[in-house]
């Protein structure tokens, strides 16, 4: 009977040894109570309680954790109903404050983000609620990480997924977006229309004003070309009366030289003056205007006189020969109204 006794204190004294030890893994967390309060926390590795005193209350992974909200109605700012969800990032820092702070700690998380979704989803239009996500899930994941903090709580991440509007809301996006699209291809057009008429009128303008400048460019050529002919004619004619007035002024020194080395000389330039006269006539006559001469050959006389005067003026004035007693001038004018007649 004893050896009964002795083995069942051994039974007892060795599950009471096997449990109070506890094992904890890592990333874990257990608290323990001593006869209704709180005693300490386990860490990871080999713990020690004691038994029939000591009890584990609660544990959990110190993990990051994903905490899916389902989806609820909104109201935006401009009365339009929305369905919003979302997925919220989170893992608990301090064990202590997530179980003796809050009763029901993923309960109490997941109204929190709905209502802080609802708020945030009021103060905005619809057009803002799909433009401004990023700046709706920085604001969740602030004002978040604000009210679970007493819980001991760390929030990492906040993520809208899905902003759905509802059907009818649906219906009229799609119209207006047909009509957004329509518009801005009628836009397109007409800026189209307006860029090709555009470029017509300046390449027709550009084209003008080619032409007018190789018209301007033309008009100086030939103006250039015509003041260089009538500068190489005025050259050439003033060649030529420079070549005239030379020939002539050659041709007179040679009639002085013969009027005095050759005493009949005189007779022959008083018929070369006269024939130069009747030539003269002769030559206005032939031009095609119409006209009437009243020639007097008589008149020829003084003419001849005057030019025999100056001759033996400067006959004498050269010294170079003695005057020579001309015929009479009489039988001479008798002989060129002859040869004027015939």
């Amino acid at each position: 009977m004893g050896q009964f006794f002795t083995l069942v204190l051994l039974l007892l004294g060795s599950s009471t040894l096997v449990g109070s030890v506890k094992i904890v893994k890592e990333k874990e967390e257990y608290l323990v109570e001593s006869l209704g309060s709180y005693k300490k926390k386990l860490e990871p590795g080999l713990n020690f309680v004691t038994p029939f005193i000591d009890k584990i209350v609660y544990k959990d992974t110190i993990k990051e954790k994903v905490l899916d909200i389902p989806a609820q109605s909104c109201i935006t700012r401009d009365n339009v109903s929305i369905t919003v969800d979302a997925v919220v990032y989170w893992r608990i820092m301090d064990m202590y404050k997530a179980f003796y702070k809050v009763e029901n700690l993923r309960d109490a998380m997941v109204n929190l983000v709905l209502t802080q979704i609802r708020s945030e989803m009021g103060q905005l239009e619809l057009d803002q609620t799909f433009t401004a996500r990023t700046e709706i899930n920085e604001i969740l994941l602030r004002e978040l990480d604000i009210a679970t903090d007493p819980w001991g709580v760390k929030v990492t991440r906040v993520e809208l997924r899905d902003i759905m509007p509802s059907k009818a809301v649906q219906d009229s996006m799609e119209l207006q977006m047909a009509a957004e699209r329509q518009k801005r291809a009628n836009i397109l057009t007409s800026e189209g229309h307006r860029d090709s008429a555009i470029n017509s009128a300046q390449g027709n303008a550009q084209a003008r004003l080619l032409e007018a400048e190789a018209a301007k460019k033309a008009a100086i050529l030939n103006a250039e070309a015509e003041q260089q002919a009538i500068i190489l004619k005025a050259q050439g004619e003033r060649q030529e009366q420079i070549l005239k007035a030379e020939a002539t002024a050659e041709a007179m020194k040679i009639v002085m030289e013969k009027l005095n080395t050759d005493p009949h000389a005189h007779e022959a330039l008083q018929f070369l003056l006269a024939q130069n006269y009747l030539e003269m006539g002769k030559e206005i006559g032939n031009s095609n205007s119409s006209k009437v001469m009243f020639m007097d050959p008589r008149s020829m006389i003084s003419t001849i006189e005057g030019v025999q005067s100056v001759i033996s003026q400067n006959h004498n004035s050269d010294g170079k020969s003695p005057q020579v007693k001309q015929p009479p001038v009489e039988l001479n004018i008798k002989k060129i109204e002859h040869d004027f007649k015939r």
